[in-house]
């Protein structure tokens, strides 16, 4: 896959029961490897990724992707190369009014942090927003993955709203 990611970035409302919403989930390990552009090897349960995305665009809602899968055993390999700190994270595919989001919940060093994201095919595609949906975070580079990696949810979770930690 490769093409212009157009995606919104959302915090979740934990006390609602968005999980019994969800068709499939996954279990994601992911390291980034020093570059220009951001560069991440993900295992997705049994399957390998490479990825490659540009540069931020529209406050953070657009930017180049590339992906490609790889195996199993090169993304174990890949991953020895990449910098300190693994994001790891379940993703729950929750259909919803002709969208799919993705709710990320995050473990480890970024354990409480819960996000959503949903993917669009334009900056201005209108959709409808779940009741589990709370603040939008596009363009926050907190909520970046890459961020997340080198200064984790634990550090700076106080500076958000109780609901959210």
């Amino acid at each position: 896959m490769s093409g212009m990611e157009i995606e919104r970035k959302f915090l979740v409302h934990k006390q609602m029961d968005w999980k019994k919403l969800a068709t499939e989930s996954s279990h994601i390990r992911q390291g980034y490897m020093a570059a220009f552009n951001t560069v991440r090897v993900r295992l997705r349960d049994d399957r390998g990724y490479l990825t490659i995305k540009g540069h931020s665009h529209d406050g953070g809602l657009s930017r180049y992707e590339f992906e490609k899968e790889i195996t199993h055993e090169e993304a174990l390999q890949l991953l020895k190369l990449c910098q300190e700190g693994i994001v790891d994270k379940h993703r729950y595919l929750v259909p919803y009014a002709g969208h799919v989001f993705e709710v990320d919940e995050f473990h480890g060093d970024n354990e409480g942090l819960v996000m959503a994201e949903v993917e669009l095919s334009d900056t201005k595609e209108t959709f409808e927003k779940p009741e589990f949906i709370a603040d939008e975070v596009t363009g926050d580079p907190r909520f970046y993955n890459t961020y997340l990696r080198m200064k984790p949810f634990k550090l700076w979770k106080e500076a958000l709203r109780p609901e959210y930690r």
